[in-house]
């Protein structure tokens, strides 16, 4: 039970934190050492719009990631069926004033 106990980790979510916040769009930059992810609300009409929330991951992080939501899309259809996605993506500008991806 000792061992159990080491490796758990106590999370804390603020009331405000736990609202989430909505996002249509990211956008997804990175640089040799860190991926950034810019999440952005995009509202019908209006051409202009905010990054919500950014997070930066280090490239390790940003593949652990990738590795759970793969997972996690996997089991949801699974349990739902396929997510259908529109014939036709809506193409956005892909700069918005970040700094360009690099390879």
């Amino acid at each position: 039970m000792a061992n159990q106990n080491k490796n758990q980790v106590n999370i804390e979510l603020s009331p405000e934190m736990a609202e989430g916040i909505y996002s249509n769009l990211a956008i997804i930059t990175h640089s040799h050492s860190e991926f950034v992810i810019d999440f952005i609300k995009m509202m019908p009409g209006i051409p202009k719009a905010k990054v919500k929330s950014r997070i930066i991951l280090t490239p390790q992080h940003a593949k652990r990631l990738f590795k759970a939501l793969k997972e996690n899309i996997t089991k949801f259809e699974a349990m739902h069926g396929e997510i259908k996605m529109p014939e036709r993506e809506q193409q956005f500008p892909l700069n918005l004033g970040g700094p360009p991806a690099e390879a």
